[in-house]
């Protein structure tokens, strides 16, 4: 129930009277029925509307048990998995949601939760203690123990798992039991994140010696009903679930339709409950049609211009420099996401992050400045820029820019490239191309996945010693203020020095049924970063 509605309503009628009128409404009593339960009480009649539209309210808020949604993504694939190591989209998350928990869970501003941990604490953040909720268990009805949880963590750091986490496993030196309900994780060396990491999906709970997932026994909302990798999974409601009163729903059925229209189509034809990942161009058809809605979740989520450093153009800083002043970004965000994105900064961190510095000057299109680093930098002639729908949105920069160059004289040669293969055969090989970041759940993740010096996918080969040292060090600050100064001190880094330039950061849009309550933006990814499924109920 909305606090604010119940309480008003408490304070105004008493609270025997506001459970009572609560009551008949959950008895399926109108706004008109409780005008007149309140006028034959002796209450004037303006003050008697005023309250039933309270009422009716705070009614609205309240969810509600029962009913069964269904549910698309945008990605279905035969190797789709029940196995939280293993899980590779979008599907796979939302599906791992729920059926698992973590030992923290992350809010909507990605900060750790308690989970299936009810505390953790660290002195030195390299050695953590997490103290486990009592009263859980799996699906099959085993008691959560300590040893669930070293075996999850663990299994990560084998390579015969092929677990997807294991960059962020090998960092746990050991995990073990150190008490009644009590886990101790030490790490190789200090990390302040580490509730963040185990917050996230691929290290999530599962029972200690499990080596065939396809029961999906976990702590999660949801038990596994039917599982068809590729095509489609349906869930019921868990009774013995530890969060109290969820989830609502009896039953989720979910799947993946790759293709966007028929997303939207089935959408509005009542087929879909909720859909992911939407065009913007199709915002104004959803929205104007009755009974349905758009979740917009603004997220770190975006597709930057790679300008790699040890090759090609990409190598003479003027030259990069210039490509950073031909980004019309206001122009983009406004024509190509019609919106639905925030000014990006050419540094990484965006503003849903509690570390994103917002001290650091805008840099706007400047052909003037432009100009002068691409004639100081002496290329000339045609700089081919590879592109593809597979990375959000690069074609149309890609356009967007070309047609800014002519203006200085410089000829970018747009190579539009089939989005089958992309990301094998041109992102991370180009001189000048596209790459396209999804949501991370910390600085730390991010930054040491895509700029260390080191990082396999450090798109534009930027390799700054200091760069280096501020990650390790940030990594090891327990004090959140020094640890923000650091963090600043690598987005200034990247921001004048690195060839990445992020002209936006997109948003997610998804469609759903009016009928569906309870939805909210966490900036992990759409869908409430998948995890809507024990928070969402069905309208009566």
């Amino acid at each position: 129930m909305d606090d604010k509605n119940k309480s008003s309503l408490d304070h105004l009628i008493g609270a025997d009277e506001s459970q009572r009128l609560m009551s008949c409404m959950q008895r399926g009593a109108t706004r008109r029925d409780i005008l007149k339960i309140l006028m034959a009480g002796g209450m004037q009649a303006t003050l008697a509307g005023g309250l039933a539209t309270t009422a009716m309210t705070a009614h609205a808020q309240t969810p509600r048990r029962g009913g069964r949604i269904t549910v698309a993504s945008d990605t279905a694939s035969v190797s789709d998995t029940l196995d939280p190591a293993k899980q590779s989209n979008k599907t796979d998350y939302c599906r791992g949601t729920m059926i698992y928990n973590g030992l923290t869970t992350l809010d909507a501003t990605l900060t750790p939760q308690p989970a299936l941990a009810e505390s953790f604490a660290t002195k030195d953040a390299k050695v953590w203690v997490f103290k486990l909720r009592k009263g859980v268990s799996f699906h099959d009805g085993k008691p959560l123990t300590p040893a669930d949880v070293v075996f999850s963590l663990l299994r990560h750091k084998d390579p015969a798992t092929a677990s997807k986490a294991k960059p962020l496993a090998d960092q746990i030196e050991s995990v073990k039991e150190s008490g009644p309900g009590e886990v101790t994780i030490t790490l190789t060396s200090p990390n302040a994140d580490l509730p963040v990491i185990v917050g996230t999906f691929h290290f999530h709970i599962v029972k200690a010696g499990t080596t065939d997932f396809n029961a999906g026994i976990g702590t999660g909302p949801y038990k596994l009903k039917e599982f068809k990798p590729g095509i489609r999974s349906v869930m019921v409601r868990n009774d013995n679930y530890w969060k109290p009163g969820k989830p609502y729903l009896d039953e989720i059925e979910l799947v993946g339709i790759g293709d966007e229209s028929a997303r939207v189509n089935a959408l509005l034809a009542g087929s879909l409950d909720l859909v992911a990942n939407l065009n913007p161009r199709s915002i104004e058809r959803i929205k104007g049609s009755a009974g349905y809605a758009i979740l917009e979740t603004q997220s770190g989520a975006y597709t930057d211009l790679i300008l790699r450093k040890d090759v090609g153009p990409g190598a003479n800083p003027d030259f990069v420099m210039a490509m950073k002043y031909l980004l019309d970004r206001e122009v983009m965000r406004k024509n190509i996401t019609l919106g639905h994105a925030v000014l990006g900064n050419d540094q990484p961190i965006d503003p849903t992050n509690r570390f994103y510095l917002a001290g650091l000057p805008q840099r706007q299109m400047d052909l003037d400045k432009a100009k002068f680093h691409l004639q100081k930098s002496g290329i000339t002639g045609r700089v081919p820029v590879v592109a593809s729908t597979a990375a959000m949105y690069s074609v149309d920069i890609a356009t967007v820019m070309q047609q800014s160059a002519q203006r200085i004289g410089l000829e970018l040669e747009l190579k539009r490239m089939p989005a089958e293969g992309y990301w094998s055969n041109h992102w991370l090989n180009s001189p000048v191309g596209f790459g396209n970041v999804n949501p991370r759940p910390s600085a730390d993740v991010l930054l040491t996945q895509f700029f260390q010096s080191s990082a396999p996918w450090n798109e534009s080969r930027y390799k700054s010693e200091k760069f280096d040292q501020l990650l390790t060090g940030a990594r090891a600050e327990i004090d959140v203020g020094k640890r923000k100064q650091m963090y600043a001190d690598m987005q200034t880094l990247i921001h004048e020095q690195a060839g990445i330039g992020i002209p936006m950061f997109l948003a997610s849009l998804d469609g759903y049924s009016s009928k569906l309550k309870g939805l909210s933006p966490i900036p992990l990814g759409g869908m409430m970063g998948y995890a809507f499924a024990e928070n969402v109920w069905l309208d009566a």
